[in-house]
């Protein structure tokens, strides 16, 4: 009988817990809606996305930073889905056991380093590159504080991301559908690209959204390589300035003024909500991959 409690209150208890960790998501949400209230009483949410940003003129708006987020974003992801996709086929498809127990610790190593290292990092190294040697190839001029610098950066930042998703999903297709394209005469890549890729596209999708929100969201490394000039770009040498670090520059010592704290924490409901939506669609699409294995 005692067992018997002891197993029921665990299990609750365990429940509890569980149901609160869940709650937290939707509990930062609701601060973050009541506090971005101000802002949203005075200001209609689409002038807020397309107007410019000048404070000191009571202007909020997020559009220098929304383009410059998904400037960045963007071509952080069209550098990395390559060399990541790649990578994850090489590690599942043609690397020996002892080349993958080498090389995996190595590539997960990459996600636990901390964003401020990358940072530090793209300044002393990307960002020298892309002023002396990328910008003047394409002809223009730089300080290397830049799109591109901030680009490749969060790039190398997500490839840890990609690259061990990837990899679990094109492992997961089973060797009956590699032997019977061996079978009908197809070489190693033949069957990789007509079967295995093919097999396992919506997971590789899964992983690239997965990715997708990683750089959406990132702060730090970006912040210190990208330039920050609250304008909206017209190439990738150009500065700019991405939603998250509008946040970490800007909250601390504007919290003494009501309407531009408002416009911060909304800025902040806005990347909660465009990262919680990425990861329900790659949560999504990886459960129905695992449903149908």
């Amino acid at each position: 009988m005692n067992r018997r409690l002891n197993d029921l209150f665990a299990s609750r208890l365990m429940l509890g817990v569980t149901i609160f960790a869940c709650l937290i998501v939707f509990l930062i949400t609701l601060v973050l809606f009541q506090k971005a209230g101000l802002i949203l009483t005075t200001d209609s949410l689409s002038e807020l996305i397309s107007s410019a940003w000048n404070p000191w003129n009571r202007q909020f708006g997020f559009y220098p930073f929304i383009v410059g987020t998904i400037w960045v974003t963007g071509l952080a992801m069209i550098l990395s889905i390559p060399v990541s996709l790649l990578c994850a086929i090489y590690l599942a498809e043609y690397a020996s056991n002892k080349v993958r127990v080498i090389l995996k610790p190595l590539i997960d190593l990459l996600a636990g380093i901390p964003s401020v290292i990358y940072g530090i990092w793209g300044v002393l190294v990307v960002v020298p590159f892309v002023r002396d040697y990328l910008a003047p190839l394409a002809g223009a001029t730089t300080t290397g504080y830049s799109i591109l610098a901030g680009g490749i950066v969060l790039a190398i930042m997500v490839f840890p991301i990609i690259i061990s998703v990837s990899e679990e999903v094109l492992r997961t297709v089973s060797f009956e559908i590699r032997e019977a394209s061996f079978a009908l005469g197809a070489t190693r890549w033949q069957t990789v690209k007509h079967a295995v890729i093919q097999k396992s596209f919506p997971g590789l999708v899964a992983a690239i959204i997965l990715g997708f929100s990683r750089a959406f969201g990132e702060t730090m490394a970006v912040l210190m390589v990208v330039g920050n000039v609250a304008r909206v770009p017209s190439t990738i040498f150009d500065s700019g300035y991405t939603l998250p670090a509008l946040i970490a520059n800007s909250y601390g010592e504007m919290m003494s003024i009501p309407l531009y704290d408002s416009a911060l924490m909304l800025a902040a409901l806005i990347l909660l909500l465009v990262v919680f939506i990425f990861n329900i669609t790659a949560r999504l699409i990886m459960t129905k991959i695992v449903k149908r294995s």
